[in-house]
């Protein structure tokens, strides 16, 4: 009798766990869909790698709806036999599905949001080390912060390039070790996702005040100056226009 009742315990600890499974790949197959749907799915990635995430998203969901159809059916195969004794032992740990459970709680109750100037982690970079003809044949006025960087970096001498109109836009960066009246306008980079992200940005010259984290654009000319005791390039700002964050906030090298 101790034997049977031991059995039955571990019976619906298996059957209880598998539960728990099937719920957790549907819930991961749903948080790809919602993420997509939403948009926040470049807040993570990307977006040369979305489909990796509707990928993953119809194989949960499938997986989940043969395991939800499996339990079905063990279970109308119980109540046809009487509990049939002979079940299967190797059910997923629960040691696996706290592992696969945390990122699905975190990602659920923590609001997606992109990176940030709260992000940045040291100072952010005034090159790109990629340069592309395609890229030095942009018009300056249409190059974004990335693009400049990648034509600094291809520059000999920044004088070249003075007088050349701007026109970028990006969060604002402040830090102490910069002159009075500059900021950066700043964004990230994402090979990837955003594990790898590099937070990059072109000085700025601008005589009113601006507040961290703030998304502007920039109009203005480039100039060379002081920027961190070295020469460097500085827009020279025109015009600063408080603005939304872009729909992509990130730019891809």
């Amino acid at each position: 009798m101790e034997h049977l009742h031991d059995h039955d315990h571990d019976h619906r600890r298996e059957r209880i766990a598998e539960i728990v499974k099937t719920g957790l790949l549907i819930g991961l197959g749903l948080y790809f869909v919602v993420n997509i749907i939403s948009g926040n799915l470049t807040n993570y990635i990307n977006v040369r790698f979305s489909w990796l995430s509707y990928v993953a998203a119809v194989l949960f969901l499938l997986i989940g709806a043969f395991s939800a159809l499996g339990l079905l059916n063990a279970r109308r195969a119980e109540h046809d036999h009487h509990h049939d004794h002979d079940h299967d032992h190797s059910a997923i740990s629960w040691g696996t599905l706290i592992v696969v459970a945390v990122p699905l709680v975190l990602g659920t109750l923590i609001p997606s949001r992109p990176l940030g100037a709260e992000s940045v982690d040291g100072n952010v970079s005034i090159t790109a080390a990629s340069v592309d003809n395609m890229v030095l044949s942009i018009e300056p006025s249409k190059r974004n912060v990335l693009d400049w960087l990648r034509v600094f970096n291809a520059t000999d001498d920044y004088a070249t390039l003075s007088g050349q109109p701007a026109d970028v836009i990006g969060f604002v960066y402040l830090e102490p070790t910069f002159g009075e009246n500059q900021f950066m306008v700043a964004r990230f980079t994402v090979s990837c996702c955003v594990a790898d992200a590099s937070a990059i940005g072109i000085p700025v010259q601008w005589p009113e005040a601006v507040e961290q984290g703030q998304w502007v654009r920039v109009t203005g000319v480039m100039e060379t100056g002081d920027f961190r005791g070295d020469a460097a390039p500085i827009l020279h700002a025109q015009a600063v226009e408080v603005v939304e964050q872009p729909e992509h906030p990130y730019l891809y090298p």
